[in-house]
């Protein structure tokens, strides 16, 4: 549904650092940095990228938005979300579990910079 997703970040090592840890609980191989010192994680279904503001100014939040993640079982849900954590990132929502009436099992992190994530498990 889309080619790719960037977001932006002022410290690339420290998001790097994050992405790679919740992305590596999903199988994908650290993200890969250009010439331009972006980092992209690729898979069949589209690209997300890291890079500073190309305004030079400072990297921020989506007021109102959420990246949401596929996940293939509960615990691969808890293990994202606790990766996550250990690395830099800050639970937010509710804790790891069921979302009633959304009939999935998700948890809800924020990155480094602040943009809000979520993986959801539906049976």
């Amino acid at each position: 549904m889309f080619t790719h997703v960037m977001v932006g970040a002022d410290d690339i090592a420290a998001s790097k650092k994050f992405y790679d840890a919740i992305f590596g609980v999903l199988g994908l191989s650290p993200g890969i940095t250009d010439p331009m010192g972006r980092v992209f994680y690729s898979t069949a279904g589209g690209r997300f990228g890291i890079t500073k503001p190309i305004d030079s100014k400072a990297a921020s939040m989506a007021n109102g938005g959420t990246i949401g993640f596929a996940a293939a079982s509960r615990a691969q849900v808890d293990a994202w979300h606790d990766a996550g954590i250990r690395a830099g990132g800050a639970s937010c929502e509710d804790p790891p579990g069921e979302r009633k009436g959304f009939g999935a099992y998700a948890a809800y992190l924020r990155d480094p910079v602040g943009n809000k994530l979520c993986i959801s498990y539906l049976p």
